[in-house]
């Protein structure tokens, strides 16, 4: 028993020691005085004030989180009502369309940029031809840029939230829905009242993992960005020479924010589950 527990703990030691000492030399070397990658020459926090005055780094930053933003909100809100209309239908059209919606999670990514780069060349083509022929003069519309990225990113993120609300769906108790409705509340109100509301951690969950898709993607948008630079895409034309320590300071910046965000989510969920477990004695002892 005792061994088969030591087992496990080296398993485990190994599995987050594979996971996090990466993590851990980056935040290191975001503090080295040199460019080294090898040797650590001493500490200093110049590269976190470089990043604050590189504006090409700054603004591949912002892009990124304002295409993640805005695609993560349009797919959960899509994806959500999407969700709840495949719901509605019977099992075979309710299996077709989930087995479709499955096709963009397990197409390889260089497949969906590279048709969603051709969709675009070939939409562009036919409304500026189009418009040409209509306004009687020569119409060339843009080609690739932020309009193009926001779509490429919404299109693959709506799988994920579909995937993540379905589930929930099929777990509500459609008598709930029901009652609300006897009870005096119309479709709407019972909807946003009683539906929505046992949703949220699911849609709340969807949000995030798109999100999270949409910062750390590169392939798909490196084939829809046109000149727009995503952070993911700046990065990869700095490889070609070398990658700056900015990146490290940048990427420790990100990885502390994240794990802030996750451990304050811990905490609240963790201090809810405390209150429901007084309440329930409380009520325990009064009875």
């Amino acid at each position: 028993m005792k061994k088969g527990r030591l087992l496990a703990n080296a398993y485990l030691v190994l599995v987050f020691g594979f996971l996090y000492v990466p993590i851990a030399v980056l935040i290191a070397f975001s503090f080295n005085e040199s460019k080294s990658r090898t040797v650590f020459t001493g500490f200093t926090f110049k590269w976190y004030q470089n990043l604050f005055h590189n504006d090409m780094v700054l603004k591949s930053l912002g892009v990124s989180l304002g295409v993640a933003f805005a695609a993560a909100c349009i797919a959960t809100v899509v994806g959500t009502l999407a969700a709840i209309g495949i719901s509605s239908m019977n099992k075979r059209a309710r299996g077709a369309v989930m087995a479709v919606s499955y096709v963009p999670v397990v197409n390889p990514e260089i497949i969906t940029g590279v048709s969603l780069m051709l969709l675009f060349v070939v939409f562009n083509r036919q409304v500026s031809a189009a418009l040409s022929w209509l306004l009687q003069r020569e119409v060339e519309l843009q080609g690739f840029g932020l309009g193009t990225l926001l779509i490429a990113h919404i299109t693959f993120c709506l799988p994920y939230v579909i995937f993540n609300v379905s589930p929930k769906l099929r777990q509500l108790d459609p008598a709930v829905y029901d009652a609300a409705l006897d009870l005096g509340c119309n479709p709407r109100q019972a909807f946003f009242k009683v539906v929505l509301p046992q949703l949220t951690p699911a849609i709340l969950s969807a949000f995030l993992i798109s999100l999270t898709y949409s910062i750390d993607d590169f392939i798909i948008s490196y084939f829809t960005s046109g000149t727009m630079q995503t952070l993911p895409i700046a990065i990869y034309s700095m490889t070609k020479k070398k990658v700056s320590p900015e990146i490290n300071a940048l990427s420790a910046i990100m990885f502390v924010v994240i794990l802030t965000i996750i451990l304050a989510a811990n905490a609240v969920d963790s201090a809810k589950e405390r209150r429901l477990r007084r309440a329930a004695r409380a009520e325990e002892g009064r009875r």
